[in-house]
């Protein structure tokens, strides 16, 4: 069966492995046929968060053919933090609803 492991070590680099396992193969055989760690040995210390096609999912998982395993990195900024910090840069008068008014129009309408 053919999977494609997938990890990106750094914001717009990805890696990808096409591996070639027997039926049956886990994410663990995937991953020790791929040699992922003698590449980036950092992965060995970090707690692995991994997934299948975007499911989170566990070293024992199963995969079936066509599979795309898939290791993910630790957010370094909050998604919330990160928008607001946006927001407030760009300004509340050119974003969202605010940023076209009538002339004449109360704010916020």
């Amino acid at each position: 069966m053919h999977i494609v492991l997938v990890y990106s070590p750094a914001p717009r680099q990805v890696r990808e492995w096409r591996l070639a396992l027997a039926e049956g193969g886990s994410v663990e055989q995937a991953l020790a046929a791929s040699n992922i760690f003698e590449a980036f040995p950092e992965l060995l210390t970090s707690r692995l968060a991994i997934g299948v096609w975007g499911r989170k999912s566990s070293l024992a998982h199963h995969l079936r053919d066509n599979d795309r395993v898939e290791i993910y990195r630790g957010l370094r900024v909050d998604p919330k933090v990160a928008r607001r910090e946006r927001f407030n840069r760009q300004g509340v008068k050119s974003a969202g609803l605010f940023a076209r008014t009538r002339a004449g129009a109360k704010a916020g309408y």
